[in-house]
């Protein structure tokens, strides 16, 4: 078991409280992989005094200097990939591939923005008399929070963390408890790479006590948020009143189109991949998949092959493509909405069932299921469910799918499976969601590209990865220059 406390000022510190709690192995209950102390109220506190203290030198330091620190980060994640992959495996419940590939995306992300760095600025702007200067400048915003989820433990502080550092922030993160490990390992790359105390602190929590406290205190600048529409929505609530800077990315109900031309086996390939795929515990898995009427039973015999091939287990294991639910009420809300779905009409043709035999006994496992005659109408079409669910929705015509495809509040990601380019670029135009693939899953994403949903998937005002991560953490200032005097 490994035991850590919180990071606040450079120095790992118990909680006040003396409380502590423990994270057990998903795939196997009975190993205890984690001990953390319990931040509360007066560890964020501290923790936001530290960076608010650490602000102006940091924004003193160039950003090129700011890059070199990330680089370093990076190299020493880079050089601990194999021993942080099975950490994460062990908390979370990824796959061993999984797991490394998220630590590598890490070591990408960091690499990225350290490179960035050389760019960071403003620009020239012509002025319209002679002898004068007007330019930009980019600025960081002082202390800022940042509250990820469970479900990429290290990838996702990580592409919020590398702008928010090397824009000049200081900066105060709430990993999620199901699994915070990754974050503090994050604290300990940066710290060993010479990152100043207090420009980094990580306190682990409850959201009640520490999301609160950084949500309501004055000094914190800005606020960017992963995780469910109910508590992103919330969370806007407490920063409305203070005008305060927030980035709120919350959920998708992702659709893929199969139209009829498509290579069926791709098709149920792809869909298998972005709904199986991570045990479905991503927010841009496809959990709805609108297929032309005339393709749609053998699309859905393609699918369920898919779903039979996945080989559910520990994901410490050789040859295992699919691990646990994160816990025993995420694996309980997966197999109550498949009840709920049977109740409402549809059928679940394949899958869906908690799976208990042999070596899956002390784990929160369950077979990936495959539900047919869905309605749009019916919630497990229309809510969000983070598990290894996916839905068929048989439509007709192109404009029914699109139709379809936008009945619904969130708008996180799509795909269309297509050989018609026509129909293709008809679907960019005409879907409502932030990201667009076409013949490609709905899940994976690039680094240098922005990312950011549309409708309750998102606050819709600033984008994340990207170049244009920057803009959430820097504000412009416009300078006039007269030098004709």
């Amino acid at each position: 078991m490994k035991q850590y406390k919180n990071f606040i000022n450079g120095e790992w510190v118990s909680a006040v409280s003396g409380d502590t709690f423990t994270n057990l192995n998903p795939a196997d209950t009975r190993e205890t992989v984690t001990e953390y102390a319990l931040g509360g109220r007066t560890e964020a506190q501290a923790a936001i005094d530290a960076a608010q203290a650490a602000f102006p030198a940091w924004r003193a330091t160039t950003s090129p200097a700011r890059g070199k620190i990330l680089s370093a980060a990076a190299n020493i994640i880079a050089g601990r990939k194999d021993e942080l992959a099975e950490i994460l495996c062990r908390e979370e419940g990824k796959t061993k591939v999984e797991a490394g590939m998220e630590v590598g995306r890490t070591v990408d992300i960091f690499r990225f923005m350290a490179g960035l760095s050389y760019t960071i600025g403003g620009s020239v702007v012509p002025h319209d008399l002679p002898n004068n200067m007007l330019f930009t400048k980019r600025e960081p915003l002082g202390v800022v929070a940042l509250i990820t989820p469970w479900n990429f433990p290290i990838a996702l502080p990580a592409w919020k963390l590398a702008p928010a550092l090397v824009s000049g922030n200081t900066v105060v993160l709430k990993p999620a408890s199901q699994a915070p490990a990754m974050a503090l390992e994050l604290a300990r790359a940066f710290d060993e790479a010479g990152l100043p105390a207090g420009v980094l602190n990580v306190v682990v929590g409850s959201g009640k006590e520490v999301g609160d406290e950084l949500a309501n205190h004055a000094t914190v600048q800005a606020l960017s948020f992963t995780g469910s529409h109910g508590v992103g929505h919330g969370i806007y609530q407490q920063l409305a009143p203070r005008m305060t800077r927030a980035q709120m990315e919350m959920g998708g109900k992702n659709p893929t189109i199969v139209l009829a031309d498509a290579d069926l086996d791709f098709a149920a390939k792809i869909v298998g991949l972005a709904g199986f795929g991570q045990t479905g515990q991503v927010c841009t898995a496809t959990s709805r998949v609108i297929v032309n009427e005339k393709v749609a039973d053998e699309f859905t015999e393609k699918l369920v092959e898919q779903a039979k091939a996945r080989n559910v287990g520990n994901g410490m294991a050789d040859g295992v493509t699919m691990g646990p639910a994160v816990s025993a009420g995420e694996l309980k809300g997966n197999l109550d909405y498949i009840k709920i779905a049977n109740d409402e009409g549809a059928e679940c043709v394949w899958g869906g069932e908690r799976l208990s035999e042999g070596d899956l006994e002390h784990g929160h496992f369950m077979s990936p299921a495959v539900i047919a005659n869905v309605k749009n109408s019916m919630r497990i079409a229309q809510e969000e469910v983070f598990g290894p669910v996916v839905s068929v929705v048989k439509c007709g015509d192109f404009d029914e799918a699109i139709a379809l495809a936008n009945d619904i509040e969130y708008g996180l990601s799509a795909s269309i499976i297509t050989r018609d380019i026509t129909m293709a670029m008809r679907y960019t135009d005409q879907i409502e969601a932030g990201v667009v693939k076409i013949n490609q899953i709905s899940t994976g994403l690039a680094l240098q590209a922005p990312f950011g949903g549309v409708k309750n998937s998102s606050s819709n005002n600033f984008k994340e990865q990207g170049q244009t991560a920057i803009d959430f953490y820097t504000r412009v200032k416009s300078v006039y220059l007269d030098y004709s005097a």
